[in-house]
């Protein structure tokens, strides 16, 4: 008769014992750290939980201890991103007569910062070859950020505008961020702020049907 196990056994999701003491809130930065990089280097469908444990050096155990599946790691990246954007430039406190400018300023300031354009681009390029993280995304940028503009609008369409003025910005992103098209890789961002301002404002406050002022 085969003797059964006598020691304590370990619970679902629990990294094994040797990888126990690893358990820190450096571990779990660096494994979101090593995750954009893994996301930006390979894409989403290539990326694994196995080759995010490998570049964060930790066992891939601890990975799924803390997040759990592929899906739940990048959901926690992307979310993990737009945290300390989100925390400098809150989006409660929108002008009606400045909420253009404060929208777009607020964008590119996610944009022209090197610490949080890096893993912004990991993401997205994830996002824009896969539909599962795109669905992600979308819930994510959405619930952070879409939502928390229409609530500072006086619209019944307000959702609406909040997404169309994120559509005017994200272009502008993808051209000059990602795609890189000239000349507005290299415009200055103030020139920007004050071409895309009035549009933006007209997307969230202006009358529908109504010319963009400027």
């Amino acid at each position: 008769m085969t003797a059964q196990p006598t020691g304590p056994r370990r619970g679902r999701g629990r990294p094994p014992r040797a990888s126990a003491s690893a358990e820190t809130p450096a571990a779990r930065d660096r494994i979101l750290t090593a995750a954009r990089e893994v996301f930006a280097e390979r894409g989403y469908e290539k990326a694994s939980v196995r080759g995010i444990a490998k570049a964060a050096d930790v066992d891939p155990a601890l990975v799924h201890h803390y997040f759990g599946t592929k899906e739940q790691v990048f959901e926690s990246a992307v979310e993990g991103a737009f945290a300390p954007v989100l925390r400098t430039q809150p989006l409660t406190d929108l002008r009606p007569d400045r909420a253009g400018e404060q929208f777009v300023r607020m964008f590119l300031g996610i944009w022209e910062n090197p610490a949080t354009r890096a893993p912004l681009l990991a993401i997205i390029r994830s996002a824009v070859s896969n539909e599962a993280a795109a669905a992600i995304f979308r819930r994510l940028v959405a619930g952070l950020v879409l939502s928390k503009v229409a609530k500072e609008l006086d619209a019944p369409d307000a959702e609406l505008r909040a997404e169309l003025a994120a559509a005017q910005v994200v272009g502008v992103v993808m051209l000059r961020y990602v795609i890189k098209v000239e000349p507005i890789a290299s415009a200055d961002p103030e020139e920007l702020i004050a071409r895309l301002a009035p549009v933006l404002q007209h997307h969230l406050t202006g009358s529908p049907g109504a010319p963009a002022a400027g």
